[in-house]
Parts: structure tokens; sequence; C-alpha cells
């Protein structure tokens, strides 16, 4: 924790600071995109059997031209329980005897039928193209489409896991550099896939890259950032992801092919990995990984760019070893994941932020998955969810910072229990209400996660954090895994589902309660700053902390 002292010195948040963000914030803007792509590129527009009198050129013109469309496609393709064309089946011949019904609706199920031998007739109003019409994922083939969306999901998992093992032993800034490459590359190779697998294939090492650019840029501004200031810095980082739900609104409605859009969120990414060779390393990684001399050199650096005046007198070497005399003699010992669950106080901390994310994750994409309920404008719906949650996230702030997390987390997460608990018992045809309290829960849902976030970050030690990120991925996407399923329990009873993505973020809030308040604490560094926790009073001031850390 005496790194504080050091961070001081060279300015916590300063011009550098300002710089550092201002480089990451386009990338996670730009990412999001990538995160949410399917809802537009794996649109599944309305559709229909292709049948030969109503889609053959040739035949509709002279054969039947005396009838209308509409006529042509009574005859050739049943209804469904609703009175709508089945999208999945056609007549086996046309059915002439239902030109004299008047209006009448026969017996469907006497006449014979079969499947789109022939292929599909989508409707082309909303999207020119999607992958979902390239590759007819309809119908008997309507499960593949779930499928890329998990793989997406299990790639971020894969990436988590992996790259985050690797930014503890290698360093922050290096692996993004490498994860902005790699989804610059298979992003926009993903435009040009010939087929469903090699789609399917580019979208999983996309997927490993996009949660390592979000988690690495957090990482790399927090670990720069003083105590006081982290929970501002995350807000705005939350709210750069926001933003980028608004441009994927904006790009989606302007580029309607998939194929295009694709290309538009992929190609900035080359222009990203450039850029980041400006980001500054975690001098507070460095130093902690017994790299010293780096560490002081970044530290030089930034205390020139916020233009702190005769630090170099004072920032030395040997200052630098005496200060931090503790964290440099953990760091002669290499950390695996498995120093999350080794001492009792860290690995606490870590079960309980386990499961109050996998808790979050099931309301979140409970909520997510049922968007239908809004409408059909989907590109307005993406923008007005980004406006909402930039604006609830930004509310959070004041009581995060004056209240504490865990209270802020643990209000936002019973909002959202009941705000889903509460949508049960609203009639269908009350359409307003139940689009305000989805509203109310996905914007405390984002602002939960934007305290939760905060709060994490500062439970864990800068030794394992990034592995500890690696490890919240994992609770985030298995919730993100079970929220769909969960919804099969709706064949028994159809509030099952419901009952069980509201009840879980009511659960998880008094667990909150077992973890420690860490507003204005200054982060831990190694695993035996969280194990000597409870010489830190939770009450002390904010110079009590100042004393206990510079007394190195």
């Amino acid at each position: 924790m005496a790194f504080e002292e050091l961070l001081d010195k060279v300015g916590g948040l300063g011009k550098f600071q300002m710089l550092q963000m201002a480089l990451i914030f386009p990338s996670l803007m730009i990412v999001v995109c990538h995160s949410l792509l399917e809802n537009f590129t794996a649109a599944v527009p309305g559709h229909r059997c292709w049948v030969h009198i109503l889609d053959n050129a040739t035949v509709s013109d002279n054969a039947t031209g005396i009838l209308s469309p509409d006529v042509l496609l009574r005859l050739s393709i049943p209804l469904d329980s609703n009175l709508k064309p089945e999208k999945c089946r056609r007549f086996l011949h046309p059915q002439w005897q239902l030109l004299h019904l008047n209006g009448t609706f026969p017996n469907m199920t006497d006449l014979d039928t079969e499947p789109c031998v022939d292929g599909w007739v989508y409707d082309h109003s909303l999207f020119s193209s999607t992958i979902v019409t390239e590759w007819d994922l309809v119908c008997d083939q309507q499960s593949q489409k779930p499928l890329i969306q998990s793989l997406v999901m299990v790639g971020t998992l894969a990436g988590g896991l992996i790259y985050g093992h690797l930014s503890d032993r290698f360093g922050r800034k290096l692996i993004l550099r490498w994860c902005l490459l790699q989804l610059a590359i298979s992003g926009t190779c993903t435009t040009f896939a010939p087929n469903i697998f090699i789609y399917c294939l580019l979208r999983f090492l996309s997927g490993c890259s996009i949660a390592v650019v979000i988690a690495n840029n957090c990482v790399l501004i927090i670990e720069w950032t003083r105590s006081q200031s982290k929970g501002m810095v995350l807000t705005l980082v939350y709210c750069a992801l926001s933003i980028g739900q608004m441009i994927l609104g904006g790009l989606a409605f302007v580029f309607r092919e998939w194929r295009t859009l694709q290309l538009v969120v992929s190609v900035p990414f080359f222009v990203f990995f450039l850029s980041s060779r400006w980001l500054v390393e975690s001098s507070r990684w460095l130093i902690i990984t017994n790299k010293p001399d780096e560490g002081l050199k970044e530290l030089k650096i930034v205390a020139h760019r916020n233009g702190m005046k005769n630090v170099e007198e004072t920032l030395n070497l040997e200052g630098l070893r005496v200060t931090m005399q503790e964290e440099l003699e953990t760091a002669q010992t290499k950390t695996t994941m498995f120093d999350l669950f080794r001492t009792p106080n860290l690995r606490k901390r870590t079960y309980l932020l386990f499961f109050v994310r996998f808790a979050g994750a099931i309301s979140f994409f409970g909520i997510i998955i049922n968007l239908q309920h809004f409408g059909s404008n989907i590109f307005l719906f993406q923008v007005i969810f980004g406006v909402l949650t930039i604006s609830v996230r930004c509310l959070a702030l004041y009581p995060l910072n004056k209240v504490g997390r865990r209270p802020t987390q643990m209000l936002f997460m019973f909002l959202v229990g009941l705000s889903i608990l509460i949508n049960i018992f609203v009639p269908q045809d009350m359409q307003t209400l139940r689009v305000i309290l989805a509203s109310v829960g996905i914007g405390c849902v984002a602002a939960s996660q934007t305290c939760f976030s905060v709060h994490q970050s500062e439970l864990l030690p800068t030794i394992v954090r990034a592995k500890a990120s690696g490890l919240d991925l994992l609770a985030n996407r298995c919730g993100a895994a079970l929220a769909p399923l969960l919804m099969a329990l709706a064949v028994y009873l159809p509030t099952l589902p419901w009952t069980i993505y509201g009840v879980c973020p009511i659960i998880a809030a008094p667990v909150l309660l077992l973890l420690p308040e860490t507003k204005n604490l200054p982060l831990p560094d190694t695993i035996q700053d969280v194990e000597n926790n409870k010489k830190f009073s939770r009450k002390a001031s904010e110079k009590d902390f100042y004393i206990k850390v510079t007394k190195f």
C-alpha cells in the first residue's frame, strides 16, 4: 500500500491520467460494439418458405398474373396459431380450394405440408443482409445462432483466464497491445468469412481479446489513480462503455449489411494498436514484480507530465526501496491463480466477489435477452439504453464516494431484483409500465456493475489483480450462460425464470456485508496487505491511513 505515497508525489490525478484516459476511452467504446455485434449482424428477419408459384418470376407473371401476391401466399403457406404465415413449412401443393372459403380458416392439420426444401424468402426492410439470411440459420438451423453467441462468451472467458495470467506475468501494456492487434485482425477477417465454421472460429478469437481490452485498460488507469479518485475514474470508464452502446446503434442504423458493419467496427483497432504505444505501463506492477528500475523510470515520466517539480531529488532507487521494502521482498515470489485461494482473507474475498458477480450477471442477461418487450426498433433501443446507463452510472458516483461502496452497491442490487419481481405481476397489455420497470432494472444493473468494479479493484492486491479479473470474468460468463437456460423453466411455470432473475441480486446484496468497506483506502499491492487488513480500521480517517502507509 506504500505506493500511494509515491503516487501522491508524482500526481494521482493530473494531466498524465487525463492523457492516459484519452488514449484508452476510444478503444473501450468500440470494443463494446464487438461484444454486442450479434444483436444486429445475427438479427433474424421475417421469413417464409420459397414457393414456386409466388417467387418464381416467370411462373408468377404468366400463369398466375390475375391473382395477387397475398392470395398466392394463402394458397402456398399454412397459417400458424396466430393466423400468421408459417415460417418453416409450406403446402406440398397449392391449395386452390382455399380460394372459395370467403375468409374462413379450415383445419390446416388435414392438409399436407413439407419443410422449406427450396430455401426461404426474407424480409430485407430492416437489414439488407445478416449471417442468418446468408447461411439460413432459421427453422431447423436456428439453434446455431445462440451457439455463435455462446462461442463469443466462451472466447471472452478463455481470453480472460489466459491473458489475465499473462498480464500479471508480462505486463498490462504488452498483453493489451497484443489483444488490440488480435481483435483488429480477427475482426477484419470475419468480414470475409466464407462459411459459418470460419465465422465461428474468428468470432471466438475476437471474444478472447474483447475481455482483455476492457480489463487491462481499466487496470492501467486504476493503478495510476489515487484512492480518492478511483470511483470517478471507473465511472467514466463505464460511461465510455455505455457510449459504445449508443455508437453501435447508430452504426447499425447506417450500415444494414452485416459484413460492412463488421468491417467498420474492426478496422479502428489497427489505429488503437498503434496509439497504444504511448500508454505508460503500470509502475505499481513493475515494482511489485521486482523491476524497481523500470518502475522508477515510469514514475519520473508521470511526474514530468503532471508538472511536478523537484521530484527527481526524492524519486530515487534508494528511496523507492525504503518506501516499498515489504512489496519488493514479496516480489521475489512468483504468483499463480492458486494464490487467490491460499490465504484466508484473500480466499474469502475471492469467493464472495465471485458469487456477487455471478448473481448480478444472471439478472443483467435475464433482462437483456427479453428486450422484445420494447418493440421492434432495436436501433433506437440500443441508443436509449446507452443514454440510460450513462445517466444512472453518473448518479451512482455521489453515493459511491459519500456513502461508501457496500451500501451503494447493495441499494442498486436490491432495486434490480425488486423491479424484476414487480414486473411479474404487471399484465402484458400494460406495456408502458413494463418498459419503465425493465428500464429501472437495466439502469440499476449498470450502476451496480460500476460499484462492483470499484469495490473489487480496491479489495484485490496488485500482484494478482489481473488474474482475479480473469476469475471475475468466469463468474460473469457463467451467469450469462445460465440466464438463457433458465427460460426453459417457463414450460413448467411462466413466472419461475423471472422469479430467479429477481431473487438472485436480492440474495447477493447482503453478502456484500461480509466484505470490508474500501472507501478512501489505498489499493493493496501484496497478498500480505490483504491479510493484514484488520490493522486498518474501517472508520479511520484518510489522514490515519496516510500515516500508516508512510511508516516505511
